[in-house]
């Protein structure tokens, strides 16, 4: 992106009043990176990428959670005071704290960090290579605006001199000079540069509408944009934006192969990630709880060892006793049930370590295996058509810009061979050897002319403009 920058700046100028009558060319580009809808949702995208990486890192740490159960229990149920079935209804709480970790698992979350943390940076890369593809779209647009521009003012040239040639004519029409032909076929073709002229604002009117919706400006504000003349932007010559060097340059600089290489390693932490699920897993595990009931109105807080009486027997008519085998433990003070009173009494805590071992689940975890291997063939596949495909682009750009250089000294040569018949041709017009339907030929003809060496000029520079950019270096001063 700095690259592209550069090569904005030094191609046509730097301005840092972005409340001036007209826009530079620089001025586009630094609104279109903070305005254009594709920018920002590259930009949204990017900063999920992150936080996901943040989360993948998150999940290191232990797991915790707090869980509380309040209500009214009717109907047969067991009172938690004595464990014992009863019919009364009752209040009931169950507060509980539970903590849980993974202490081995294969490298899962390890590996799953390291793929998210690829996946981050390429979201990175795509926010870059989505400013690029800005700056490229509103670098053409702007030319493409600038060319139409031109073209009013040949136009106007045009008109003008039409003009000119019909105030000549009318006079010698009016002498008697010239018949009244001469000037309706003048007039003709003063009504058709005209049309031309009005066509060629209509067109730049358009293709300022183009550009302000690569801005994401409103189609209804006034705007406007600087006029630098095409043959001060400065070029790198073309024997030094040779097809392979350049490509080279390409592979190192361009967003879009970060982003596939990126892509390819991720995939490859996402294969041990898959492969870390048909694995058991080890997991430590603790808990905190307590209860509390309404039918616990006491709670005991002392207590007294006794042999208590469990039963009694008869033998020959006489009642014996029946004692515990060993003592029992008697409450002998007591305080209030209350809620706090028996959540700190019913206190429990439990701690321990556990395995999960994945013995059947329909063959998921192997097949995402598999499905994680072949991702990473497919995104490998990926990057090799992207970079036959940038190759292909730089070699078919080159070639484009040797044709584009070959077709704009072509149409020089041809401008100046039309300038040189118009000139004659209006002497001759003027000495009355030459009709005013010739006249008007040549004068179309130069027109026209002059058209297609503006067009090949700004075509020229874009595709120039081009190979710069898959260069990945700004243009040196």
């Amino acid at each position: 992106m700095k690259s592209v920058l550069i090569l904005l700046l030094m191609a046509f100028g730097y301005s840092n009043c972005f409340a001036q009558e007209k826009w530079t060319l620089q001025q586009c580009v630094e609104y279109a990176i903070q305005n254009n809808i594709s920018v920002k949702q590259a930009d949204v995208q990017a900063r999920i990428d992150k936080l996901t990486l943040e989360q993948s890192k998150l999940a290191l740490y232990p797991n915790a959670s707090f869980q509380s159960n309040q209500g009214y229990r009717l109907g047969r149920s067991i009172d938690p005071t004595q464990n014992q079935f009863t019919t009364s209804s009752m209040l009931f709480s169950n507060p509980n704290l539970n903590v849980d970790a993974e202490i081995f698992n294969w490298f899962r979350k390890r590996n799953t960090i390291e793929a998210n943390k690829y996946l981050a940076e390429a979201g990175g890369a795509k926010l870059e290579k989505a400013r690029n593809d800005i700056a490229l779209n509103v670098a053409n647009a702007y030319l493409a605006a600038l060319l139409t521009k031109e073209q009013i003012n040949v136009a106007q040239v045009q008109l003008d001199q039409t003009r000119v040639q019909v105030v000549n004519i009318e006079r010698q029409v009016k002498a008697g000079a010239l018949p009244e032909l001469n000037l309706a076929e003048m007039q003709t073709q003063l009504a058709n540069d005209s049309a031309a002229f009005i066509t060629a604002k209509a067109n730049y009117s358009l293709s300022l509408l183009q550009l302000q919706a690569l801005l994401n400006l409103d189609a209804a504000e006034p705007f406007d944009i600087a006029s630098p003349p095409v043959e001060d932007i400065p070029l790198e010559p073309l024997g030094e934006l040779e097809p392979a060097t350049v490509y080279a340059s390409a592979l190192e600089n361009l967003p879009q192969q970060k982003i596939n290489a990126l892509n390819v390693m991720a995939a490859e932490k996402n294969v041990r990630v898959a492969r870390a699920s048909m694995y058991p897993s080890i997991y430590a595990f603790g808990g905190l709880g307590s209860s509390f009931s309404s039918l616990q109105k006491v709670i005991p807080t002392s207590y007294e060892q006794k042999i208590l009486q469990i039963g009694s027997v008869t033998i020959n008519g006489t009642t014996h006793p029946v004692l515990s085998a060993w003592p029992q433990d008697i409450p002998i003070a007591t305080k209030k049930g209350t809620y706090f009173n028996q959540l700190a009494n019913n206190f429990g805590q439990n701690i321990g370590v556990g395995i999960n071992v994945p013995i059947f689940n329909a063959g998921t975890a192997r097949t995402n295996w598999k499905k994680a291997q072949l991702n990473v063939e497919s995104q490998q596949l990926l990057k090799e058509q992207d970079s036959r495909t940038l190759k292909q682009d730089i070699y078919q750009a080159h070639t484009n810009a040797v044709a584009a250089l070959e077709k704009f000294n072509a149409s020089k040569i041809a401008l100046q061979s039309a300038e040189k018949a118009y000139e004659f041709a209006t002497k001759r017009f003027q000495v009355g050897l030459l009709k005013p339907l010739d006249l008007i030929i040549n004068q179309n003809n130069l027109l026209r002319t002059k058209i297609n060496m503006l067009s090949a000029q700004y075509d020229y520079v874009f595709k120039m403009k081009l190979l710069e950019f898959y260069k990945g270096k700004g243009l040196k001063l």
